[in-house]
């Protein structure tokens, strides 16, 4: 087969990927999103795209469809808004959308003016912290309605705050020094998340996960239930969350039809995608971000974790078994699978990808150096592998592509509340919360399922965040079982919403299922597969299970090195 033909059907499959994708990541900024501005923006961008594979293909006819690109039937370029301007729906909820900004604006503004005053803010540090917290994660929170960008008013918020603590402190020599600190700490979160974002796009780009997806051949009902369970689960432990969901959703797609079963599987996969993160270093963020900073270590959160991650996957996988949802279905389709093409050397790709993140934590183990140094390894080899494999071929499937495609918005959110959070810290109002929490509640196990809980509501990163800045590990060594059951709570308990992770999010946006039929047919199973987690944690760890001692005297398994 000839380059171009090879490449024009490659690119054809990508853009149904890529139209996927993007709408995606639309629909998990805002939580909701229109069908039709998601379908309009879908068109816009398939047909931008096509034209610009063609004119790869054929450089002589580039200039024209460059300008038929640029000039085409007078309708809004693909790239001039994210948004249809001419939707009706818009334009409903204009007026509506606009008194909200106002409102934000307003609220933004007065506390802009507090803060100005330095002799209040200096007196009140602590509560003009607190009242700008709460306004910008109301905005981020509500960002649909204001249509405000949750990581842009995550960064306007942490800058605001270290101002607000830069005023309040004694010197501005100790705010640079906090700020350096925890802007070490933050940083080596997000050049994490951006290599590991980056190796799994790489693998998405060759169809890698197509290995995984063909093996699912069953089309029984309840069969079905449990393999796309536990496939989604082991795929998680690797993989990030949403990554899961993405592949998982799309596979069910090709497997069943349209249908309130489909739904029902979707929402399996968005249980056992977190309920799959929570019990390695790199499956879920909230579990990396605990790893990174020392409060887990690898072996030991995986041996401690395992056995209560899979529970809260088999409790609710063995409950819907009993349903009519699922008893009552007939599976009668064809795998239309076949018809995708892997691109070439995929295979090998696919295996130095997931071998690069599942190298981390040994890498980590051997070095001492921090994780994200493992994850740059791994993109680099990854990176010279495909530039030396792709010689000559399609740009499509290089890392500068790959880079291009990767969730950047998602990490400079994770940047700005991370910073934010970390100036709660440095002002001690973190550690107020603390002994607060302890001296009116005080059982460890409760503060840790009240954080899951609450993860459901509220995004679980600031959560543990604001967790890990409450208590250090004086209070809390590593691997203690405070800190496992916060990286087991986090993780597990945003899937009693669909908005509580971003794996209920995307699957919301891929599926159009909405708040209350998830509430309705999932929630109530998520719940009775979290609390039976947190039961069998508590009792295995009552039990004090030793670790064998032919794992034990594995180097980077044992001791200190394997955290």
């Amino acid at each position: 087969m000839s380059g171009g033909v090879l490449k024009t059907n490659y690119v054809s499959y990508q853009l149904n990927k890529l139209t996927q994708r993007r709408g995606l990541s639309r629909a998990s900024s805002l939580g909701l999103y229109s069908n039709n501005s998601l379908s309009a923006r879908a068109s816009r961008l398939l047909y931008r795209d096509a034209l610009l594979a063609r004119a790869q293909d054929n450089p002589k006819a580039s200039d024209n469809q460059l300008q038929e690109l640029e000039t085409s039937s007078g309708e809004c370029d693909p790239l001039c808004s994210v948004d249809d301007t001419k939707s009706q729906q818009f334009a409903a909820n204009q007026p509506k959308t606009d008194l909200l900004k106002a409102v934000a604006i307003f609220a933004a503004a007065g506390t802009g003016a507090i803060a100005i005053n330095h002799a209040w803010v200096a007196e009140n540090q602590d509560l003009a912290m607190a009242l700008l917290f709460g306004i910008g994660y109301a905005g981020i929170i509500f960002e649909e309605s204001l249509a405000f960008n949750k990581s842009g008013v995550g960064l306007l918020m942490a800058v605001s705050l270290w101002v607000i603590r830069s005023i309040g402190a004694p010197s501005s020599d100790i705010v640079v020094s906090e700020l350096s600190h925890a802007s070490a700490e933050v940083s080596e979160i997000v050049f994490f998340l951006l290599g590991a974002m980056t190796i799994v796009e790489i693998i998405d780009a060759h169809q890698g996960f197509k290995l995984v997806t063909d093996n699912i051949t069953t089309r029984k009902p309840r069969t079905l239930l449990w393999v796309v369970g536990i496939v989604t689960f082991l795929l998680s432990s690797v993989l990030d969350n949403l990554t899961s969901t993405i592949v998982m959703v799309s596979l069910l797609r090709k497997l069943v039809p349209p249908s309130e079963y489909r739904k029902l599987l979707g929402g399996v996969v968005v249980i056992a995608a977190n309920a799959g993160g929570a019990w390695t270093p790199i499956g879920d963020v909230t579990t990396t971000m605990l790893w990174i900073h020392g409060q887990v270590s690898t072996l030991q959160t995986m041996k401690d974790l395992f056995v209560p991650s899979a529970i809260s996957l088999a409790v609710p996988l063995a409950l819907m078994s009993l349903t009519s949802d699922v008893n009552g279905t007939g599976q009668s389709t064809e795998d239309v699978m076949a018809s995708e093409q892997m691109a070439p050397r995929g295979k090998l790709v696919f295996s130095v990808g997931i071998g690069a993140l599942v190298f981390v934590p040994v890498f980590k183990a051997l070095t001492g150096l921090p994780p994200y140094m493992g994850v740059l390894l791994g993109l680099g080899v990854l990176w010279v592998l495909t530039d030396a494999i792709h010689y000559g071929e399609s740009e499509k499937l290089k890392v500068p592509q790959a880079l291009s495609r990767i969730d950047t918005q998602g990490a400079l959110f994770f940047l700005g509340i991370l910073l934010s959070v970390s100036s709660l810290e440095a002002a001690g109002i973190l550690r107020e919360i603390a002994s607060y929490l302890d001296a009116h509640i005080g059982n460890i196990e409760l503060i840790a399922g009240a954080i899951g809980v609450v993860s459901a509501i509220i995004d679980n990163v600031p959560l543990v965040a604001a967790t890990m800045g409450m208590y250090d590990l004086s209070t809390f060594p590593q691997d203690s079982e405070f800190w496992q059951l916060v990286a087991y709570c986090a993780g597990t308990g945003g899937s009693m919403l669909i908005i509580g992770s971003a794996a209920g999010v995307a699957f919301m946006g891929m599926e159009k299922a909405d708040f209350f039929w998830y509430f309705r047919k999932v929630s109530g199973f998520a719940f009775a597969g979290y609390a039976a987690g947190i039961a069998a944690y508590i009792a295995i760890h009552n039990l004090d299970i030793s670790l064998p001692a032919t794992l034990a005297q594995v180097p980077f398994l044992s001791g200190p090195g394997g955290s």
